[in-house]
């Protein structure tokens, strides 16, 4: 190699024009910058570059004979001074923060850290082993086409299902064997179908930026399987990769978008890979500490640590926010992503008016999404939490995000485990949370209704275990949440007791029934369908295994059935989905039944009494067609097949009689949990007296089309 030209300063990153590539990176406080070049099959280092141009904090250079394909890191010079905030030690090879590809998997080493582990000077003592032997290399790329077939979903249309890339294919038997665990398995037509037939719109993966493992995870033997560690924001995560292809995660969005369905990323903006001051060095750190990351202002030696991960980006710098956002197009204009659900999502907004670390709606990140003509119609989930003071934020984040609701998740956990003082606070979720979200011209879709997630139980767990059980987690059992809401129905774990197992399987079916009706966007955990078991680990993130891979018994088919059937009765009555909050407000000319209305047991009004009556356990909604005056978002009436919807929900331990409210009309029940194998079928009820069993729920449908004269 003996052409160098000066380059460019933009775009950051190695950019492959055909003819050569042009080298940018950030370093506001480097004080030189050296491009590594390493042979494509040995990854033995055969070049080395100093980036002698420098225009607007960006180091540059173009190289007319480098091609795609071509490995490469960076090593970055400067001061080694912790207390200062800079931690630059040209020994680390490091990644490039825009690299689209890495050439392999992340492998542990002591060498990654930046300094002496033996010292007992700890982090201030400079450590000058080279890392390059066991370091990841970027890859210069081609540019990828971008894909042109974005799937839209009418935001109360929306059904979204987490899943795991890895864990939804790993033992599927319909995946081959080869593709199990991979993008091309996940994009395979039998899985495609798969959610098709389930009735899903979106499918949400967890992270697949590339992550590395923590070495403390790795020195137990476990791995990180969620994810939630990243290191490169552009690159794919190597091990879902089947022959480490970039195009292979694409053709996997492609074949969604053919099926029309959504695929949101969880993405993790909020921390890195590095830990706090005594973790490793792998990119960030060697190349501008003191910019990329939030550090305290008495000793800039110690990372603010809002994540609870060691380490903070800094997104109040405009170019570690040009980094995030260039990382966010780039996966919808490229990659074909149609939405985010962002990680601790607080901390993306923590920067006030005054500049202070409060959480602030309008900060400059929020700002830049609304604005950006790429990112402003993708969909856009926060979860609305993080570990630092005021991080949680549920219901305030900017008008045109979702939010994972914890609240609807507790609330319908404590229900039908049969607390008592829950009928109010149940309540309040299946109206859509308005006491949340109702706000600044907010929608009931922008509460996302969970009551499982990756983070905890299963939905099999949650009726199977009143104790967590991650002793594998190799932390004595003291890691994950204590507070469950779970119930084992008087048995701890798994067992052959009939009535045990008969009452579980129907507090499932009450479970996914409430999530499937209750106003918002509902979000099934992939494998809930199947009566999917972690064997009571609720933080399963490190469980890379048979703990975690979903499993395909027959058995379940059931299950999988009955939730079918709730996303079809979701997508046929949208009295169940919602644009506006009703109050009871509007009057349905026709029948005269308000759009919302409750009633107690003796099919009356709930009045204050039965509202304040902390035992009952037992009581019913009504969602009312108010003659077709909602209006959808592609601008078409909504069509009503009846002209009510009366759900009934009883935790009470014994039977209940419900009288249904009398009204001329024929009442029709389509669900009963109660039933051993649930179907949606069409029960005219001739006796209003309706027998509701202990813990159980039922839908009726109501309607006046039969009525003479009507």
């Amino acid at each position: 190699m003996t052409t160098t030209l000066a380059g460019k300063n933009y775009p950051l990153g190695a950019t492959c024009d055909g003819n050569g590539t042009n080298f940018a990176l950030f370093s506001a406080n480097a004080t030189k910058v050296e491009l590594c070049l390493f042979d494509k099959v040995t990854e033995t280092e055969i070049k080395r570059i100093e980036l002698t141009e420098y225009t607007d904090e960006v180091w540059h250079i173009y190289l007319p004979e480098v091609k795609a394909g071509t490995l490469y890191g960076y090593r970055v010079y400067g001061p080694y001074e912790p207390h200062n905030g800079h931690r630059f030690n040209p020994a680390k090879l490091l990644l490039d923060p825009y690299a689209k590809q890495l050439n392999k998997s992340f492998s542990w080493s002591e060498q990654h850290y930046g300094f002496d582990i033996n010292s007992r000077q700890l982090d201030l003592m400079i450590d000058t082993t080279d890392n390059s032997n066991c370091m990841p290399k970027c890859v210069v790329t081609e540019n990828l086409s971008g894909l042109n077939n974005s799937v839209t979903v009418a935001d109360n249309e929306t059904i979204i299902y987490e899943a795991h890339v890895k864990g939804f294919t790993k033992l599927n038997p319909n995946v081959p064997v080869e593709m199990r665990g991979t993008f091309k398995g996940l994009g395979q037509p039998s899985v495609i179908q798969y959610f098709k037939d389930l009735g899903v719109t979106s499918v949400e993966l967890l992270p697949v930026h590339a992550f590395f493992d923590e070495s403390f995870a790795l020195e137990k033997g476990l791995k990180n399987y969620w994810g939630y560690n990243s290191i490169a924001f552009f690159a794919t995560e190597p091990r879902y990769c089947q022959q480490n292809e970039l195009k292979e995660f694409q053709q996997m969005v492609d074949a969604f978008h053919q099926a029309g369905l959504q695929v949101i990323l969880d993405v993790v903006y909020n921390h890195t890979a590095e830990g706090n001051h005594m973790g490793p060095t792998y990119s960030f750190k060697g190349i501008d500490n003191a910019s990329y990351y939030r550090l305290e202002n008495e000793d800039k030696r110690f990372y603010i640590n809002h994540s609870g991960c060691g380490n903070t980006l800094n997104l109040a710098h405009p170019r570690v926010l040009q980094l995030v956002m260039d990382s966010l197009r780039y996966w919808v204009e490229v990659m074909g992503i149609d939405g985010f659900r962002f990680d601790l999502a607080p901390i993306l907004g923590r920067q006030d008016q005054r500049g202070n670390d409060n959480f602030y709606g309008h900060s400059s990140f929020f700002a830049a999404l609304r604005q950006d003509p790429v990112l402003a119609h993708v969909k856009l989930i926060a979860e609305p939490w993080d570990i630092g003071h005021g991080g949680y934020q549920l219901g305030q984040f900017p008008g045109n995000w979702y939010e994972w609701n914890d609240r609807f998740r507790d609330a319908v956990r404590r229900f039908w485990r049969g607390d008592d003082n829950m009928i109010p606070e149940l309540a309040k979720r299946l109206h859509g949370s308005g006491d949340i979200f109702e706000h600044h011209g907010r929608r009931p879709y922008a509460s996302v209704n969970v009551v499982t997630t990756h983070d905890g139980y299963t939905l099999h767990d949650l009726v199977t275990y009143e104790q967590r059980h991650n002793l594998a987690n190799g932390e004595q059992n003291r890691d994950g949440h204590g507070s469950n809401f779970s119930r084992n129905y008087g048995v701890e774990g798994e067992t052959n007791d009939a009535d045990i197992n008969q009452i579980r399987l129907q507090q499932k079916r009450n479970i996914l029934a409430t999530l499937f009706l209750a106003q918002g966007t509902p979000m099934l955990l992939a494998g809930d369908e199947r009566n999917n078991s972690q064997q009571g680990n609720n933080n399963a993130y490190c469980q890379d295994n048979e703990i975690t891979w979903l499993t395909w018994h027959k058995e379940d088919e059931a299950q999988v059935r009955f939730v079918q059937q709730l996303i079809k009765l979701r997508k046929q009555h949208p009295l169940l989905n919602r644009l506006n909050y009703q109050h009871g407000h509007k009057v349905s000319k026709k029948t005269g039944l308000q759009d919302l209305s409750w009633f107690n047991c003796h099919g009356e009004a709930m009045d204050e009494g039965n509202w304040h009556n902390k035992s009952l356990k037992s009581f019913a909604m009504m969602l009312a067609d108010t003659e077709h005056e909602e209006i959808n978002d592609k601008g078409q009436d909504k069509v009503y097949d009846d002209d009510a919807l009366l759900i009934i929900f009883n935790a009470h331990d014994h039977e209940h009689k419900f009288q249904l409210p009398k009204l001329k009309g024929n009442w029709t029940q389509i669900i009963n949990t109660a039933d051993s194998s649930p179907q949606i079928n069409a029960n005219k009820i001739e006796d209003s007296l309706l027998s509701i069993s202990a813990f159980s729920c039922s839908v009726l449908t109501y309607s006046q089309k039969d009525i003479q004269g009507l």
